[in-house]
């Protein structure tokens, strides 16, 4: 399993030669199926299109084609109406077969879960079940429109409160908000609950603490949110530091925001005593649940203080990243918090039925069967959240069962624990000594070659065949490198990635500097990334126009 993929091309298949393939040159600038694509602006014309608007103009407002098209030009802008260009908006009209396989070569080019195994730490990159992508393309789930009249989407209705059951039952809390598109979005969410709920006891706080092994999304939240941000040291061990954070609480702290597992992979096992504390100093405590791949049906959240926790359902729950989308993050809220929640929310009556709670019988509903108003904070976004997410994470969840849900947490212990221990001898392992890690082992470039870095390191992994670990994050270790294997991958698949690190690790102890220019066997060459990011060339310009 240590040899490289011998039976086809793969990205990152190395060739002969540091800067020129071996062999002759070609044509095209292929080499052979490593094809050299052109942006799509080159390959199209803003002259044509791949539609027939001459078919399209014999067709009336009913979509039935007319024997022959109007004459008048007038008749073809009415159709139109204001949407009618001006002039010409400069894009590539190209065919279906031609824009199908440009996609598709780009994508040859790039890494993916179905490729091999993706080290992001703290992304839970696992694999996307296909069962999950066969139900959730079912008619009645992936044709569902949010404006269809309630009454025609029970169905759909019916998923989203089972998820939500099961959700509130796995972490042991009291309600739970299901609109919220992301992980961040349900910290946000999170994070308006607590002040809704100070507000509504005539308690204004200013303050949110934050450890600093938390995600870097949470100080940005509460700082979005109006809150000032304080952090809290970590200790010697990676935990947060239990007296330092009794000795800042007070009036003026509205809560703490804690990632559990933290980003330094490890449990925090004073959760409860830091909820404890927090609550006694009329505080709340929101826990980052994107790691609750690490304790999922072994640990309940609720049990441990937690007054809110959003769900990543891309991460524990199996559902596409899809590149930055579409995201889910539920938030289950405890007792103290639910009331504030978002509208709109499901509820299953007596009768069986489950309704879609909105603004306008919000009240109404709660009065008759809650006893009482609500006083959600208000609406996270236009509509019920991620249909489609929904219907994924529903049938992992039903189709791992209860002790499924188990074996996934501790074979993703175990395959970190695997990892950590298998490269401690040539990778610093800071928290190392803190006992077993949890979803994810984090190592620092400590031992590095002088003008080695991180950095370096990633890109020679590019050369192995694998898409680089989360670099430089957490900030307490120098030269972070954060690998979550997730409990997707065989021990065969663990062990070639580990032989792969471990080669390009002891490249960069010994001062290997061809390291320093890799990737080498990449479709592209090291960019300068900080130019990159500071001058980012986002618009393409016809170079017979400049």
């Amino acid at each position: 399993m240590n040899a490289p993929n011998a039976s086809g091309w793969k990205p990152g298949t190395p060739v002969s030669g540091e800067e020129e393939p071996a062999g002759p040159p070609t044509h095209t600038g292929n080499r052979a199926l490593m094809l050299e694509e052109p942006l799509i602006f080159e390959i199209g014309s803003t002259e044509t299109t791949g539609v027939d608007f001459g078919f399209a103009a014999r067709l009336d407002l009913a979509g039935v084609e007319q024997p022959e098209k109007p004459t008048s030009a007038e008749a073809t802008r009415s159709r139109l109406g204001d949407l009618e260009r001006s002039e010409p908006f400069g894009l590539p009209g190209l065919t279906e077969p031609e824009t199908v396989r440009h996609y598709t070569r780009l994508s040859r080019q790039n890494y993916a879960i179905d490729l091999g195994l993706f080290p992001l730490g703290s992304c839970t990159m696992k694999h996307n079940p296909r069962l999950n992508e066969k139900v959730a393309r079912m008619p009645g789930f992936a044709d569902v429109h949010p404006l269809q009249p309630v009454d025609t989407v029970r169905g759909a209705l019916e998923v989203i409160n089972e998820l939500a059951f099961w959700l509130i039952e796995l972490t042991g809390m009291h309600g739970v908000a299901m609109s919220p598109k992301a992980g961040a979005h349900g910290e946000l969410c999170g994070i308006l609950c607590i002040r809704a709920a100070l507000e509504a006891r005539g308690d204004a706080r200013e303050v949110i603490l934050v450890p600093e092994s938390a995600h870097g999304t949470n100080p940005a939240t509460a700082a979005f949110a109006g809150y000032r941000v304080e952090d809290i040291p970590a200790n010697a061990d990676g935990r947060v530091d239990l007296e330092a954070l009794k000795a800042r609480l007070g009036p003026d702290v509205a809560g703490v925001m804690i990632t559990n597992p933290n980003t330094c992979g490890l449990f925090e096992r004073d959760m409860k005593a830091i909820s404890d504390a927090v609550h006694a100093a009329g505080g709340f405590v929101y826990c980052d649940g994107a790691n609750f791949n690490a304790i999922v049906g072994k640990v309940r959240p609720g049990d441990l203080g937690i007054d809110a926790m959003h769900i990543n359902l891309h991460k524990t729950f199996s559902t596409p990243h899809g590149g930055g989308g579409p995201g889910s993050g539920p938030v289950v809220l405890s007792e103290a918090l639910s009331p504030f929640a978002p509208l709109p929310y499901t509820a299953r009556t007596k009768d069986g039925v489950v309704h879609l709670v909105e603004e306008e019988q919000a009240d109404s509903f709660a009065r008759e069967h809650f006893g009482g108003p609500l006083q959600s904070f208000g609406r996270m976004t236009a509509f019920h959240g991620q249909m489609g997410m929904f219907t994924r994470a529903l049938t992992y969840i039903l189709s791992h069962g209860a002790d499924g849900l188990r074996q996934v947490a501790e074979d993703a212990v175990l395959n970190a624990n695997y990892i950590l221990r298998s490269l401690e001898d040539v990778l610093h392992a800071p928290f190392g000594h803190s006992g077993p890690c949890m979803h994810e082992a984090l190592f620092g470039d400590k031992g590095f070659a002088e003008g080695l870095s991180t950095l370096d390191l990633a890109k020679g992994l590019i050369d192995e065949g694998y898409h680089p670990m989360t670099m430089y994050f957490p900030l307490v270790v120098h030269g972070a490198m954060l690998v979550e294997p997730t409990e997707t991958e065989s021990k065969a698949a663990l062990d070639q990635f580990i032989g792969a690190l471990r080669s390009v690790a002891e490249r960069a102890k010994a001062g290997d500097e061809s390291l320093a220019s890799a990737p080498h066997y990449a479709p592209r060459r090291r960019l300068d990334e900080t130019l990159a990011a500071r001058k980012p060339v986002l618009a393409w310009n016809d170079p017979n126009l400049t």
